[in-house]
């Protein structure tokens, strides 16, 4: 079992930037990825940044050269850094972390409003 707690979220304009933060604790030598998802109102959860266990990351074009993932190992903290944010991408965040086994985690979610 892997716990998450996310936090950070907000209203920011247009152009603003944002950190959102996910501590989790539990079963952590499990982990292979640690991700962050969105869910816009009306839409469906997705994947828009990922980082795997020897620190890869991926993104999602939508915020490819935006958004950075990354995490702090001694305080087992993922950051997701938000940079010229745009309305869409007004949504709530949700932490989550992928297992060995290819079991999902996710946190309670945080909600970011991007305003004009």
């Amino acid at each position: 079992q892997v716990q998450l707690s996310e936090s950070g979220g907000g209203l920011v304009q247009a152009g603003g930037s944002l950190r959102l933060s996910c501590t989790y604790s539990g079963q952590l030598a499990s982990i292979d990825y640690l991700g962050w998802y969105r869910q816009a109102p009306g839409e469906q959860r997705i994947l828009i940044a990922e980082l795997s266990r020897d620190d890869s990351a991926t993104y999602a074009d939508s915020v490819k050269g935006r958004f950075t993932i990354s995490r702090d190992n001694a305080k087992n903290i993922v950051y997701l850094e938000m940079r010229r944010l745009k309305l869409e991408d007004t949504a709530v965040y949700y932490c989550r972390a992928r297992d060995s086994r290819a079991r999902h985690y996710f946190g309670q979610g945080t909600q970011v409003i991007v305003s004009s």
